[in-house]
C-alpha cells in the first residue's frame, strides 16, 4: 500500500505572473504508489489524513481536503458543500515529481497551471 506523501504545488508561469509565484500554491498530503501517481485505494485507507491547504499571496488561507469522486475525478473540497470544490485535470495520470506540471481549476473558474516543488514522505 502507497504512504502518505507531503506535496508542494506553486504557481507555474502565467500572463500575470511570467516568472510563477512562490506565494501561491498549494501543500497537500496524498497517497502516491511507486511511480508517484495517486492511489486511490490508498486514499481509501487513509482518507481522514489526505488534506490541502490553499496559500495565495493577498488572500486567507484555507483548509481542505483531497476527495476521490465516485466518477473517479480527484478535487480539493473546502467546507461547506461543493461550490468551491476544485477539480484537477487528469490527475489520476500525473506523477508527482519535483518538475512536473498540474493544472487545477481554482474557485474562480479559471484552470492554472502549478508545478511540483517538492515531494517528501
Amino acid at each position: 500500500m502507497a504512504s502518505l506523501s507531503s506535496i508542494r504545488l506553486e504557481l507555474a508561469r502565467v500572463a500575470v505572473s511570467p516568472g510563477g509565484d512562490p506565494e501561491c500554491g498549494y501543500e497537500l498530503v496524498a497517497p502516491l504508489d511507486d511511480a508517484g501517481h495517486l492511489d486511490a485505494a490508498a486514499w481509501r485507507a487513509h482518507r481522514a489524513r489526505c488534506t490541502v491547504r490553499r496559500f495565495w499571496r493577498g488572500e486567507a488561507e484555507e483548509q481542505g481536503e483531497l476527495l476521490h469522486t465516485r466518477g473517479g475525478r480527484w478535487v480539493f473540497s473546502y467546507p461547506p458543500g461543493t461550490e468551491d470544490d476544485e477539480p484537477i485535470f487528469r490527475m489520476d495520470r500525473h506523477s508527482f515529481s519535483p518538475g512536473e506540471y498540474v493544472s487545477i481549476t481554482e474557485h474562480d473558474g479559471v484552470t492554472r497551471p502549478f508545478r511540483v516543488v517538492s515531494v517528501t514522505g
